[in-house]
């Protein structure tokens, strides 16, 4: 073959390696592509090795891994009107390429503006308690919604958690106040239980002491070596009101009589 033949070879054998360079496509594990044949939706092929027909046939790839959207912070007012500034994470994959790519124009774009928007209309519709103590059951209220909006999308939100909850310094200072005083109706509720119960319990003994008047004397010797063991000078021994109107009468019938009486 002459030179000349292979020069005019050339051209034509590096435009069919162009076209063949052109047209094979590799997609991995993870991607699928979207071919459209002269505009119109044909079908969805890979993963692996993908053969399209150049200048007819276009591929959009898309990539099926759980994407991790940060939703940045939402100024939302919960129901009790206090404003509080609350961002959140969500997770989620495309299911349905076709969907993804056909149905809307950009499904990252999409899907992070409707997570803006969800998480302040369902954060509003609660109080500033239920934010800080019930996010895992804001948590699947927010996920519940998100994924029956994104399903004509073909994307499948598989959780959503709520980060922070911030909250401006006077309010923390007046939930503090509130737990402040939560915590001394306990202690009082606590304190006059206590109080209840040892009334109980000193009736009962009294009515077990006065049933066996020996028993309270060895009470009072047991007081008494109690008082004894603590060094002091001051022993104070306490008599029942009985014994000592005894004591009196018999003084009394002791006493002599003025003559004449």
């Amino acid at each position: 073959m002459s030179f000349e033949t292979l020069t005019g070879v050339a051209p034509v054998i590096i435009l069919l390696v162009a076209l063949l360079a052109a047209s094979i496509k590799i997609l991995r594990e993870y991607e699928r592509g979207v071919v459209f044949t002269l505009g119109r939706f044909t079908s969805v092929k890979g993963p692996g090795l993908i053969i399209l027909i150049p200048g007819i046939q276009q591929m959009v790839r898309v990539d099926l891994r759980v994407v991790t959207m940060d939703v940045p912070s939402q100024d939302v007012i919960s129901r009790d009107n206090v404003s509080v500034k609350v961002n959140a994470v969500v997770y989620f994959r495309v299911v349905d390429p076709q969907k993804a790519i056909i149905a809307v124009e950009n499904f990252l774009m999409a899907t992070g503006q409707l997570a803006q928007t969800t998480l302040r209309a369902v954060l509003g519709k609660h109080e500033l308690d239920e934010m800080l103590t019930e996010r895992d059951r804001l948590n699947l209220d927010v996920q519940k919604i998100l994924d029956a909006q994104t399903d004509a999308w073909g994307i499948k939100v598989a959780n959503v958690e709520i980060k922070h909850v911030d909250i401006d310094e006077s309010m923390i200072r007046a939930i503090a106040r509130q737990a402040e005083a939560e915590r001394e109706r306990r202690a009082k509720v606590i304190h006059a239980e206590g109080e209840k119960q040892a009334a109980v319990a000193l009736l009962e003994a009294a009515q077990m002491l006065s049933r066996e008047p020996a028993a309270m004397q060895l009470r009072y010797l047991q007081t008494l070596t109690q008082v004894a063991g603590d060094r002091t000078s001051t022993v104070i021994f306490p008599v029942p009101g009985n014994l000592l109107d005894g004591l009196l009468k018999q003084s009394t019938a002791a006493k002599p009589q003025p003559a004449g009486s």
